[in-house]
């Protein structure tokens, strides 16, 4: 195996891609707010996604397979160990009212791999469909709700679209990993997949990208703004249409999870030129 599979294996698996989609959506809230970077906030929230991710991925690995771990899961153990002393070193660099807003989406993604329902052997993410709803409300609640916070802002009609716009984006994106994990996941786990078919989900996501696209034009009227998130758009369709439960190892891990930093760049490229 080549270094650079190594290497990018290790990105992948480390949750390190996951976390600059994160860092995208962060930049392309401050972008539809005209808000300047803040590189602490968005240091915290990027090595928090790591520390977080890898908790939830792992945790239950490393338990079952504490006395004979492989030389991957040391290095991402180590790997988070390390993002989790960036994410107190920047913890310090923000006001404290932000980490307290930060609380509640926290304890989501601890209860979301720590059991503590049906006599603590079930945690949210073995609820019926509750999984997919957990991880889009988090992830709306870090890119969007917590930076305008931090920054001041006051709940608005604008805020709250944009809330639901990455709401409903983050669930669109989670439904081709859904559609991988169709064959993996137990019978008790209904996933939207495995409740309704690969093809109505697929028509879902469609219908809730329509709903993201009317909520853009509610959210603004530049062309700035509107453009990139069209390109944005037809990308997700064809990589939803696309989506087959036999993919390739990176369909979902890598070229999924790129289109919010896609969508980013996009944006940066529109008001650059």
């Amino acid at each position: 195996m080549s270094l650079l599979k190594l290497v990018f294996d290790f990105y992948i698996k480390a949750s390190i891609h996951v976390a600059f989609s994160v860092y995208a959506f962060l930049r392309i809230t401050e972008i539809y707010f005209n808000l300047p970077n803040n590189k602490p906030l968005n240091y915290f929230i990027f090595f928090g996604t790591i520390t977080g991710y890898n908790f939830v991925k792992y945790a239950g690995v490393a338990k079952l397979h504490h006395r004979s771990l492989t030389n991957d899961l040391k290095a991402i153990q180590i790997f988070s160990f390390l993002c989790f002393l960036a994410l107190c070193y920047f913890a310090f660099q923000i006001k404290l009212n932000t980490l307290f807003f930060t609380i509640p989406f926290t304890l989501l993604t601890v209860l979301y791999a720590v059991p503590f329902l049906g006599g603590f052997e079930k945690n949210l993410r073995q609820i019926s469909y509750l999984k997919i709803l957990v991880v889009a409300f988090v992830w709306a609640g870090f890119t969007v709700l917590i930076p305008l916070l931090d920054s001041g802002k006051e709940i608005s009609f604008k805020i709250t679209m944009l809330t639901l716009q990455r709401f409903l984006v983050v669930i669109i994106l989670i439904l081709p990993f859904d559609i991988r994990d169709v064959k993996y996941d137990v019978i008790s786990l209904q996933t939207i997949p495995r409740k309704i078919g690969i093809k109505k989900t697929k028509k879902l996501g469609l219908i809730l990208l329509v709903f993201a696209l009317l909520l853009e034009y509610l959210i603004s009227s530049s062309s700035l703004l509107k453009t990139p998130f069209m390109l944005f758009f037809f990308l997700t369709i064809i990589l939803l249409m696309r989506t087959k439960s036999e993919q390739s190892k990176y369909y979902c891990s890598f070229w999924v999870e790129a289109l919010p930093i896609i969508w980013w760049l996009l944006l940066l490229g529109f008001h650059n030129f």
